[in-house]
């Protein structure tokens, strides 16, 4: 249903249960785009977390310069912490060539994966002989913003297409890898976008997802000031077991899971300690702060560190990064 201040209830897309109990009330401490607060519930049957009612435009909530070219510096860290992510992918992806970022944003993700797939690799021919070939990768990327498509296109070469998955112009078993870092919490109807994903993969093929934990240390220490609840842009807040189960419901069996993240955790309580310092945001605002308070962000995050490992390595990372493979039959879901 719709209510007069233009945001919609619904009934929990994992359960369908009805009934549910708010934990957090709060409002957008990160990018200040509104002034209004939201309530986050937990679902009474199966304890999934989202935002009741949500907005129905959440694109207001994102900021003009939410995309933007990054500084020298910045662009080096980001280079460096996404390798994390190349490697996840890479594992996944086998012997297959062709990927799909979906919510690619900028498409650094992508421009630093097809620079490690151009690598020599030693290959052995018919003769027994070992020759020197190019492992070859075709990307594409995805992304609803046209600024990101142009960021992509403009700054790493990287073919965007501007749109949603479910409706987006690509044919059936098209991609070998598709890739979802940070999407899913942001999407309306998480469910329509696993299952159009089903059809997009070819045989085979595999699914890498990215979400922040509810399930969390840092998220039990601060509560409603955890930076990975980022209300309102997150319309959802995962657990590994939520995440696992709705896998399982659209087909997919879970292969590998990882609870650490060199680009999301360390940062990610940097942010909850000091939002108003975390350089996305603080540009997107207009924020020029003194030197001493622009440097004070990565020593935040360096300091966070070993908070991060740790909960990572009990597994209860403040982001959880999954691959899949669609389910066998005969096996059942992981």
């Amino acid at each position: 249903m719709k209510s007069p201040a233009g945001i919609s209830a619904m009934a929990c897309i994992l359960c369908g249960a009805t009934q549910s109990a708010a934990i957090h009330r709060g409002g957008d401490s990160l990018y200040r785009t509104t002034d209004e607060m939201f309530t986050v519930v937990r679902c009474a049957g199966c304890g999934l977390a989202r935002l009741d009612p949500q907005p129905v435009d959440v694109g207001r909530f994102y900021p003009v310069r939410y995309w933007h070219t990054p500084g020298r510096l910045e662009e080096i860290y980001r280079r460096l912490v996404i390798r994390d992510h190349v490697r996840f992918a890479r594992r996944a992806l086998g012997e297959g060539r062709r990927v799909l970022d979906v919510g690619c944003g900028s498409g650094l993700f992508l421009r630093v994966l097809t620079e490690k797939s151009r690598a020599p690799r030693a290959a052995t021919s018919e003769t027994g002989k070992k020759k020197t070939g190019r492992d070859e990768t075709s990307v594409t990327g995805i992304d609803a913003s046209t600024q990101a498509a142009a960021l992509a296109w403009h700054d790493h070469g990287v073919p965007v297409a501007v749109g949603n998955l479910v409706r987006a112009p690509f044919a059936a078993a098209s991609f070998d890898l598709i890739c979802m870092f940070h999407l899913l919490e942001h999407l309306a109807d998480p469910i329509d976008c696993l299952n159009a994903v089903r059809g997009l993969l070819a045989p085979g093929g595999k699914l890498v997802i990215q979400t922040p934990n509810l399930d969390c240390w840092q998220y039990r220490l601060f509560g409603k000031r955890w930076s990975g609840l980022d209300i309102p842009r997150h319309l959802y807040d995962f657990r590994l077991q939520d995440l696992r189960f709705m896998l399982h419901n659209c087909g997919f069996r879970v292969v590998r899971v990882k609870h650490f993240s060199w680009r999301d955790n360390p940062a990610g309580l940097a942010t909850t300690i000091a939002p108003r310092l975390e350089p996305v945001a603080r540009s997107a605002r207009g924020d020029r702060p003194h030197v001493f308070w622009r440097w004070l962000y990565p020593v935040l995050t360096l300091a966070s560190l070993p908070l991060a490992l740790l909960e990572a390595f009990f597994g209860h990372g403040s982001s959880v990064m999954i691959e899949a493979a669609t389910a066998d039959p005969a096996r059942g879901a992981v």
